[in-house]
């Protein structure tokens, strides 16, 4: 057992201190209070849980999102990414939503995947905002590297945003365009797209935690 202890510390990869993400609440359109927060590692079975039905629907490249956010919080669990961090997106503690990413340098940072399970209430939006928010406003970084694998994210990311286009500059998940949210773009869009409200009162925090699936969801899975 302590040669497997031993050998385990050399797979992972060393973690930096890094400021944890303040929760924060969001009212969305539907009047609804979605709860943001960054989890840990031992809440990453329901995360889990939540993405696998996703990993077989075809519609909007959900397959290949959910598939890579699914290897990306297992590796999370796993202590086999550097410095990643996940959020979750929820209401009445019913998961709604989920996104993720790593700090590549103290000033650059990298987008993995944002996933919304509840469509029409643009949660993906707001979750794609509160890591944009993590990286600039708390972190206090420079740039973000970003990258879309279904045409809505390429929307809703690159040209919403007006992201510059960084060809050259490879994002860890392969081929696709990488383009750059800068500070700069950040500041000029963050009074419209970042929402919500600190602190989260004690009786929205007692009613998200811990999160959990739909009924209807849970069927479905």
């Amino acid at each position: 057992m302590a040669l497997i202890d031993e050998m385990e510390k050399q797979l992972r990869p060393p973690e930096d201190t890094v400021e944890p993400y303040p929760a924060k609440y969001i009212t969305l359109a539907s009047g609804e209070k979605m709860l943001v927060r960054q989890i840990s590692r031992e809440e990453c079975g329901i995360v889990l849980e939540a993405v696998r039905p996703l990993m077989t629907v075809e519609k909007d490249f959900y397959d290949i999102v959910a598939s890579r956010i699914y290897s990306e919080v297992l590796g999370y669990m796993r202590y086999r990414v550097k410095d990643e961090y996940v959020f979750l997106g929820t209401i009445n503690g019913e998961i709604v939503g989920i996104v993720n990413g790593r700090l590549v340098t103290p000033e650059l940072g990298m987008s993995y995947h944002t996933i919304a399970i509840r469509q029409g209430l643009r949660i993906g939006a707001q979750l794609f905002a509160a890591k944009m928010e993590y990286h600039f406003d708390i972190l206090g970084q420079e740039e973000v590297l970003v990258v879309a694998e279904s045409p809505n994210g390429f929307k809703r990311w690159m040209i919403e945003y007006e992201l510059e286009s960084r060809p050259e500059v490879w994002h860890e998940l392969g081929g696709v365009p990488t383009f750059v949210l800068t500070r700069e773009l950040w500041e000029k869009h963050k009074a419209e797209k970042s929402t919500g409200r600190r602190p989260v009162p004690d009786e929205l925090l007692a009613a998200n935690i811990p999160p959990h699936l739909s009924a209807s969801y849970a069927q479905k899975s």
